[in-house]
Formats: structure tokens, C-alpha cells, sequence
């Protein structure tokens, strides 16, 4: 079906939206066209596994597809669809430690699951590799909603105040998880630490919590306030 009399490519994410509501059955899939890249790798790196984060993420367009018509417009477009997201990798990881599995290691090649979802993740070098995957290992021992924060701000740029609208909490509160989170990372990483010319490791270098990213996120709105009841799923 054609895009609704009006809609160009220039057409804002808002529009996009509303234009779905109407019965435009294009107008969601450019809209997830349009950030499917961030909210891939927001879905991977907060699972830690390609095949969850997938069906996460695909989990999370099903509900925003829904519910598209009872979006208010209080917050970005993209703030609302991060904080789905986001939603549904938690409720994933929380039935996975009612049930868990032993997962098998997630590489960083892009496989075709990647072209399934849109998403790509960058492949580090092959001598980082062994480190990336310690790395996100230890990410995923974190508490679920340290995890989320700490990719949030810390892997993927986000604002702590954009954060907050999407994880619906305070900005104090995202500061402390990640105060905590880069804590227990700091302990649980410390042996890729560099060490002193005595051979010792340096001093623990764990990042003071900041304002976050300085300017918003590619393609990130900054609207101000998002309502509780804007959010799918279980709050994180």
C-alpha cells in the first residue's frame, strides 16, 4: 500500500507514527528503518546473546506496532521506542534466570540473523576479540537494571537524562546503577587492567559518574518528561 497523500521521506518520526495509526501500512516499517541499528544494538548488548536479542527486539515492534495509536506524544518518538525495547530485553533476561540455560558464547561476526533484524555489530579486531567477550560476559552478571543503564550511558552515548525517560526513572537513580555497575565491573575486570613498571596492577580506574554524552544521541529525541504509563512491559 502506498504511503498516505503527504508523507515524504523527510516525514518526522512523529508523522511516521500517526500516519501507522491511520492505516498506513508502510509508514511503521520506515519508521523502524530508521532507527532499527540503535535499537539492535541496544537489544544485543543488553541480553548479551544474538538469537534472544533478536526475538527481543522483535518482541518489542510487535508491542510498539499495537500500540501506536495510544502514544500521546509526550516524549520522542524514539524515547518511546527505546524504553519498549528495553522493556522486553529485561523480561527476557528475567525469565531466563527463572529458567536458565548455558548459553553458547556470542561471537561478534555478523551472521545472517544480523540482515533479520537489521542490525549490525561492529567485529573487533581478532586479537581484541578474546577481551570483548570477557568483557561482555562480565556485563551480563550485572544486576539487569545496572546492565541496562551501563550500555545505555556508557556503551551507547545516551544522556543520563535521556536515559532516565527511557528506563521511566529518575536521573539520580540511573546515575546510581551505573555508579554501582561500573563498581562491580571495575573488580570483576580488574585483571585487564594495565600494570605499573613493578609489575602491579594500576590503580582501579572506574569513570565518575557524569551528565553522560554532552549532546544527545543520533537520532535521539530530548523531549522533556515521559509518563510512567507510556511504558510496555514491566518497568525496568
Amino acid at each position: 500500500m502506498p504511503a498516505q497523500p503527504g508523507l515524504t521521506p523527510e516525514a518526522s518520526d512523529l508523522d511516521l507514527l500517526r500516519a501507522h495509526a491511520a492505516g498506513d501500512r508502510g509508514a511503521f516499517a520506515e519508521l523502524f528503518q530508521r532507527h532499527r541499528d540503535r535499537l539492535w544494538a541496544v537489544a544485543l548488548r543488553t541480553v548479551g546473546d544474538r538469537e534472544e536479542a533478536a526475538d527481543a527486539l522483535q518482541d518489542a515492534m510487535l508491542s510498539a506496532h499495537r500500540a501506536a495509536a495510544r502514544f500521546r506524544g509526550d516524549a520522542a518518538v524514539t524515547t518511546w521506542l527505546h524504553r519498549i525495547v528495553v522493556n522486553a530485553c529485561l523480561d527476557r533476561i528475567r525469565r531466563r534466570q527463572a529458567h536458565p540455560t548455558v548459553p553458547l558464547p556470542d561471537g561478534g561476526r555478523a551472521e545472517d540473523g544480523d540482515r533479520a533484524t537489521g542490525g549490525v555489530e561492529p567485529v573487533a579486531p581478532a586479537r581484541d576479540h578474546d577481551t570483548a567477550l570477557v568483557v561482555r560476559q562480565a556485563l551480563a552478571e550485572l544486576p539487569v537494571e545496572q546492565r541496562a543503564a551501563l550500555v545505555l550511558v556508557d556503551v551507547q552515548g545516551y544522556p543520563v537524562a535521556e536515559v532516565a525517560r527511557i528506563l521511566g526513572v529518575a536521573e539520580g537513580t540511573v546515575k546510581s546503577r551505573c555508579a554501582r555497575g561500573r563498581a562491580r565491573l571495575a573488580i570483576m575486570l580488574g585483571h585487564l587492567r594495565p600494570t605499573t613498571g613493578a609489575g602491579r596492577p594500576a590503580a582501579p580506574d572506574v569513570p565518575a559518574v557524569t551528565g553522560g554524552n554532552p549532546q544527545p544521541a543520533e537520532g535521539v529525541g530530548s523531549a522533556s518528561g515521559l509518563s510512567r504509563q507510556d511504558a510496555i512491559g514491566e518497568e525496568p
